[in-house]
Order: C-alpha cells, then structure tokens, then sequence
C-alpha cells in the first residue's frame, strides 16, 4: 500500500516526464514530423530512466550504486502500474459526453458505408491475429491463444485501450500480453502516421485525390467550441457560466463521474445476472469485463438523458475534451513507463509476426477493399480509418484534415458518425474487453469462426451497399 503523499509524488514526476517529453517533441525534428505525441514521448523518458534501461545499466556497471532501479522509487512506480485501468475510465467515459446523438437511422443513411469499412478494418484485425496465433504462434511457440486478440486491442484501441486491458492479462494469467499490447500500440501508432503520410504523398503524386487541398488554409483562431447548439441552447449555457458557483470544469467532471458510477452499475448488473445464471455452470465471462467500454455505455445514457431533458448545456463538450484528453495522457504516460522490455524481449518473433500481420491487413483493406466499399471519395475517406485503426482516433483526424482540411468530401461527418456504431463494439468497445476471456473460455477457433462470420458478413454487406449507392447515383 502507499500513501497519498505518494500519490502526490508520482503525479508531479508525471508532470515533470510530459514537461521534458514537449520540450523533446519541439527540439526533435524527427519526432514532430511522425506527430508524435508529447505523452508517448514521456512515457518512453519514464521507460529509459526506470529499472528495465537506465536500473539495467547501472546495475551491470556498478552493482551497489543507487540507479539500480532507475530514478524512481518503487513505491511511485507502484501508483503508476495502478493508473492506467483507473483513469482509461474516464477517458472512455468522455467520448460521447456533450455531443449530438443523431438517430440511428440519419446516422445509418449518412454513414453506411464508413460503418462497414470501419467493421471490416477492426474484424479482419481479428481473423489476422487469431490465424496467426493458430498456425504459427502457439504450434511453435507456445504463446497464450489470448495473444489472437492483441492487434486489434492495440491497433484499433491505441495505448488507452492497451493500457486498460492489462488487468484483464493478468487475470487470465497472460502476464506478458500486457507489455506486448503497450508495445504494439507503439508500433501501431508509428506505422500510422508514417503509413499514412506516405500513401497521402503517393495518393498527391497519382492523381487518387479527389480534393485537392489548398495551400492558403488557416484555422479558425477562435473556432465555435459548440458549433451545433440552438440559440436557446446557447442563451442557456451563456446563464449558467454567469450563475455557476463552482467552477465550470468542476461541474463537466461531475457528469464523468457520473457516466462512470452508470457504467459500473450496469457492469454490476451484467455480474448478477451471470451469477444467477449461466454462472452457475462455472462459465464466467462477466467477471473479467473492465469497467471502461461500460463507461462509455454510461455516457451515451448520460447525454441521452440531459438532451431528452433539454439541459444539455450543462455540458461543454471542449471542458469534456481537456478532461479525457488529462486522462489518456497519465494513461500513456503511466502504461508506457512501466513497461516490462524483458517480456518484449522474450517473445519478441510473436510481437514482430503480429506487428506485420496487423500492418499488412490495414494496407491491404486501404488499398485493394476502400475504392471498393467507398463509392465517393474513397481515398479521403478511408485514410482515416487506416490512421484509427493504427493508432488513435487523433490520427485518423490528422490524416484527414491532410487530405481534406476544408472537409469538401464529408469524410469528417462520416468519420464521426462512424464511431458512435463502432465505439461501443470494437476499437475498445464490449467486444474488444470481451474477447480475450471468449478466447480463454470457449478456445481459439470458435472465436476464429465467430470474427470471421462477422468479416465476411461485412464484406458482403460493404459491397452491395457501393453498388447500391452507385446505382443510385446513376439515376439520379
């Protein structure tokens, strides 16, 4: 057990690593041009100066000296194991929290195709894996089946999703998949910008972009932080700032937290219901759900709520964007710095084989399915599901604000759209929590059947709705 004041410590240590990771992003030419993140950068700093490099170093230089555990004493290295499975809580928590949740059906007619893109992305993430896993990875060597549903942990969820499944690693005794998830979050994140910066060039150089970026376009200097408010909407919320007497960012975490304690009530609801009925049979599946994709269930709830109720200007969806974006940075930051190299180290054949496994099916999907799937601007709107499903949703953006900054091709409302059928499936959603304790408990094919019917029901799915659309297209 540690103490609060350790606590304190371990955060202002945090700090200090996001501090030197801005200043290594600015000063490293290399760094920002792969738009790496300031949060991945401290997390590597907190990586190199703990036991696993500079602890490494020192001990084989000087066995006695006082760097044998790095820089930071183990107790603070404890508060920041137990960081990432808290606080990816509330960064999944704040997805949904003060945005417009459209009906199914306008986001059904708006975004059909990029839902099947993005489904056949994240299953065919799956089929990859678990082939792999299958055919070579446990014959030969003798890796935990688990390890099937790590690229689309790690490339479709990104370090948060990584970071909040490593309790469920070690509760399924694959202790290993949780340095491995970290690692391959990395790569996938890496791989999607450099990837992606290339096939932009390229798409530029071939003539494949239907919108051709222009090269005066500046941002905003104050954009609309809630752009599709009513004017009641707005007179409200413009009251409330006058009248509120705690501080505005205060009352947007009350809402997170609240979302939270909706989702773990319904976790706990899913663990009654399992342990008055098929619990009995010594199935458990309930038990390993993290609370995050729930959290993010609660959200949804909550914004439902506060609209069906008009007082959705009680949330101010840029305040909710700093409080999940504090959160994912002590979650990367905190996962990344306690990363154990040895356990990269000793399965390192596996993680290359997934890494290029998970690399390969993303530009096979983007290349060969997305002109196929995509009946309009299939470039601009496909490249940012590549760039999600290789690193973050903030790639993804990036990627298409390249191509696309003044968003002529509509890839950004389809994008967005997107997620609100995805998220909660896949990408970190109930099925991404569900799927390595499926693995454990039913074994490696059954989920193997299971992806794959899904990814050929997709497949089927995108290539009839393009030629539907285009049909369409014709006659009109």
């Amino acid at each position: 057990m540690f103490s609060l004041m350790t606590v304190f410590w371990a955060f202002i240590f945090m700090g200090v690593l996001l501090l030197l990771g801005r200043i290594v992003r600015q000063r490293w030419a290399l760094m920002a041009s792969l738009y790496m993140p300031s949060s991945v950068i401290a997390g590597i700093l907190g990586l190199l100066l703990g036991p696993g490099v500079l602890g490494a170093i020192a001990s084989h230089i000087a066995p006695d000296s006082d760097l044998v555990n790095g820089l930071f004493a183990e107790e603070i290295r404890e508060v920041w194991k137990q960081s990432p499975s808290i606080f990816i809580n509330i960064v999944f928590a704040c997805l949904f929290l003060g945005e417009i949740i459209p009906s199914p059906r306008e986001i059904w007619q708006k975004a059909a195709p990029q839902v099947a893109f993005g489904q056949i992305l994240a299953w065919g993430q799956y089929v990859v894996g678990l082939l792999l896993t299958g055919l070579i990875l446990t014959p030969i060597f003798g890796m935990d089946p688990v390890a099937g549903a790590l690229i689309e942990i790690t490339f479709e969820g990104g370090h948060g999703t990584a970071a909040g499944m490593a309790d469920t690693f070690r509760e399924l005794n694959f202790g290993a998949g949780a340095d491995m998830a970290l690692g391959l979050a990395t790569v996938g994140l890496v791989s999607g910008v450099v990837f992606g910066v290339a096939l932009i060039n390229w798409a530029r150089r071939t003539g494949r972009l239907q919108i051709q970026p222009l090269a005066d376009f500046k941002a905003e200097e104050n954009p609309d932080p809630h752009p599709h408010d009513d004017v009641e909407t707005r007179r409200r919320r413009q009251q409330l700032l006058r009248e509120l007497l705690i501080d505005p960012l205060s009352l947007n975490f009350c809402f997170v937290g609240l979302a939270i304690l909706v989702g773990w009530v319904i976790l706990e609801a899913l663990r009654l219901l399992e342990r008055v009925t098929w619990g009995h049979t010594g199935l458990k599946l309930m038990a390993y759900v993290p609370l995050f994709p729930l959290a993010l269930i609660g959200g949804i709830i909550v914004q439902l709520i506060l609209t069906r109720w008009r007082k959705q200007y009680l949330i101010s969806r840029p305040l909710i964007n700093h409080i999940g974006g504090v959160a994912l940075d002590v979650t990367i930051i905190t996962a990344l710095a306690t990363l154990s190299l040895a356990a990269i180290g000793e399965n390192l054949i596996p993680f290359l084989l997934l890494s290029l496994g998970g690399i390969g099916w993303n530009l096979f999907v983007m290349l060969y399915l997305a002109p196929r799937i995509l009946p309009m601007f299939w470039f601009e709107r496909g490249i940012g599901d590549m760039g999600q499903s290789m690193g973050v949703t903030s790639t993804g953006l990036l990627l298409i604000r390249m191509v696309d900054p003044h968003n002529q091709s509509g890839a950004l409302e389809s994008f967005a759209y997107k997620q609100i059928l995805f998220e909660p499936i896949v990408g970190g959603g109930l099925f991404t929590a569900a799927a390595p304790i499926l693995i454990r408990n039913f074994g490696l094919a059954p989920v193997l059947g299971l992806t794959s019917g899904l990814l050929l029901l997709w497949l089927w799915f995108g290539f009839w709705n393009y030629g539907q659309i285009r049909r369409s297209l014709v006659q009109n």
